[in-house]
């Protein structure tokens, strides 16, 4: 799972590492490791996992060369254009995998539809943007990965709270081989950070382990598990296309909203209307939605381009990605998967 809108809003309320250098070149990173252990070690993790997990650890040049290489926030004008990145991330090789996956796991999926209350369809095209239906789960050793990242020190409560967390996974029995992701902490079939899997995990085949890594129910029961923690509506779609009378000024119907996460996503939405008020103003969906449905009117590419009603769920797909390039792909991805 991508990590910007969990950094913007990580929690200054976290149990603190003691007094520590704000650089990473104030402390060693042997004596750093320190703190980090005595930490994990107060939260119960055993004295195995953290020797095994800890074995020969040293930290990665290239994991903050990647962290130094992140964009800040822009606070520029102007978007590039959405169409481009629809049609590389909702392709045929993505398509015909969803179909497939959802295929082999129709029964299963059913299931946890009704468990959760969330599409099988979202369940599967998740999975497929984020680790390409499980070929593509990342090579970082986590361990390596988190606490480098701790260390460096420009975004320590984040990494060093992911750390022991991860280290909270590992006592579940997990090996450190297999606890492998991405660089910045994310892993397993749904790229979830140590701290999501604590929370969220979820047992979906009742062997009675969350494997995320290595077993696609559970996987897909952890993103369902998710998306229902994040709110999201049962029997709604996330969103639906629209047609836009010509001439319409969306400009008039901005949203004013200030939103304290990711504005510039936000700032893109019109303001919530229900289809009956939009209907008012010409604008008509071409699914069929119930009238006192509220929605935000959103046509990313501007005048005369495709445009789309969005509904509360499309605000849950940005929980886990804050990113309407990503959130638009995942529903589209989603109704090709279903069609």
């Amino acid at each position: 799972m991508k990590l910007r809108n969990l950094f913007l809003a990580a929690s200054a309320s976290l149990l603190a590492l003691p007094a520590a250098p704000a650089a990473a070149q104030d402390m060693s990173f042997d004596a750093y490791m320190q703190l980090l252990i005595a930490r994990a070690r107060a939260e119960g993790v055993s004295e195995n996992t953290l020797r095994r997990m800890t074995a020969g650890l040293t930290p990665s040049r290239r994991v903050i060369e990647l962290d130094q290489s992140q964009p800040g926030s822009s606070s520029g004008s102007g978007y590039p254009p959405l169409a481009p990145y629809i049609s590389t991330h909702v392709d045929s090789a993505r398509i015909n995998g969803g179909r497939r996956e959802y295929a082999n796991y129709r029964s299963r999926l059913a299931g946890f539809e009704q468990e959760y209350g969330v599409p099988g369809e979202i369940m599967v095209a998740i999975w497929g943007h984020e680790t390409a239906y499980g070929r593509v789960k990342g090579g970082f050793d986590l361990s390596q990965s988190l606490a480098t990242l701790a260390w460096e020190g420009r975004r320590r409560e984040l990494f060093s709270s992911e750390w022991v967390d991860l280290m909270k996974v590992a006592d579940k029995g997990y090996s450190r081989s297999e606890l492998q992701g991405s660089w910045a902490g994310a892993f397993g079939n749904p790229q979830f950070l140590p701290s999501v899997y604590l929370r969220l995990a979820t047992d979906g085949d009742g062997d009675g382990r969350a494997d995320i890594m290595n077993n696609d129910a559970d996987a897909l029961a952890s993103i369902a598990n998710y998306f229902r923690d994040a709110g999201w509506r049962p029997g709604q779609p996330w969103g639906v296309r629209a047609s836009v009378p010509s001439g319409f000024d969306i400009d008039r119907y901005r949203s004013e909203l200030n939103a304290p996460v990711c504005p510039r996503v936000h700032e893109r939405h019109s303001q919530y209307k229900t289809v009956a008020e939009w209907r008012s103003l010409g604008v008509q969906p071409q699914r069929a939605l119930p009238q006192d449905t509220l929605v935000s009117l959103f046509q990313p590419d501007g005048p005369g381009t495709p445009a789309w009603l969005l509904t509360s769920n499309y605000r849950v797909i940005l929980e886990y990605n804050c990113s309407n390039y990503y959130a638009m792909s995942v529903g589209l991805l989603a109704d090709e998967i279903a069609r």
